[in-house]
């Protein structure tokens, strides 16, 4: 069998990842259903302001002011560091943190070993919030996460963290519809590229990101592919054994495949 064509068991992550783009766009920009989302928009603009973060410390900045709002996007103001490598770090880590979350939905010990980053992502902004509704949706959104284990032996983990994947590697498009559609307080990266570079607008600096996203998209998406390549029965038994059982498992299903400067989100 050709590695890179997908089973039976995988050709519906496929179709998912198109169904759940649309849906994450239109929850996005639909007054009102914005605000269902909001926890997993919390956890998607609190990881990309992290990254931010993480680059200004390592490029030797300070922060200074960090903010995370589901309607008014994050913002993160530094002093120092090195200004390029800080604004472009927003937008490369949410997409490969996005990557990483779209593999679950080929495997549910992936997704069990991810709901644990998520579980934990979800909490964190409450750090910050003080909306009673988004204190009340990031529980309820908390208790799917933990109802999801015991169903079906946890195949519902994976499309839940499919839908956090596909939500975090396509920021840019949320981050840019934001901008278009909202007037956001906090402009978007493409549009702190722009002013960054002016030799291109915000608009095509957002194609350019989009494109690298894709790029990043089609390469986790045939890593999936290639390397789990699982009967539900195989998945069953990887997630539910033991560690030691689960590496043989493991092995065999690996060896049958082969048969000052503001920077907002």
């Amino acid at each position: 069998m050709n590695p890179i064509i997908p089973t039976p068991e995988q050709v519906p992550v496929l179709y998912v990842i198109v169904v759940y783009t649309v849906v994450i766009f239109a929850f996005w920009v639909i007054p009102g259903a914005r605000v269902v989302i909001t926890p997993l928009k919390l956890f998607t603009i609190g990881w990309h302001e992290f990254c931010h973060i993480v680059a200004a410390v390592f490029t030797g900045g300070t922060v200074n002011r960090v903010s995370i709002d589901p309607d008014n996007g994050g913002i993160t103001q530094v002093h120092g560091g090195n200004h390029p490598v800080i604004l472009i770090s927003g937008y490369i880590g949410s997409t490969i943190m996005g990557g990483v979350f779209m593999l679950a939905g080929f495997d549910i010990l992936v997704a069990k070993i991810l709901s644990f980053v998520l579980g934990l992502g979800l909490i964190a902004p409450l750090v910050l919030v003080r909306n009673k509704l988004t204190i009340l949706l990031i529980i309820v959104y908390e208790g799917i996460l933990v109802g999801f284990w015991f169903i079906d032996h946890g195949q519902a983990l994976r499309w839940y963290c499919l839908f956090v994947g596909v939500m975090n590697i396509f920021y840019v498009v949320w981050d840019v519809a934001d901008d278009k559609y909202f007037r956001k307080q906090n402009d978007s990266d493409a549009t702190q590229f722009a002013i960054m570079y002016p030799v291109l607008p915000a608009h095509i600096w957002a194609t350019v990101w989009i494109l690298f996203e894709i790029g990043i998209l089609v390469s986790f998406v045939l890593l999936g592919i290639v390397a789990f390549k699982r009967t539900n029965a195989q998945m069953y038994a990887e997630a539910g054994e033991s560690p030691n059982s689960t590496r043989v498992v493991l092995s065999h299903s690996l060896m049958g495949s082969s048969t000052a400067h503001f920077l907002p989100t």
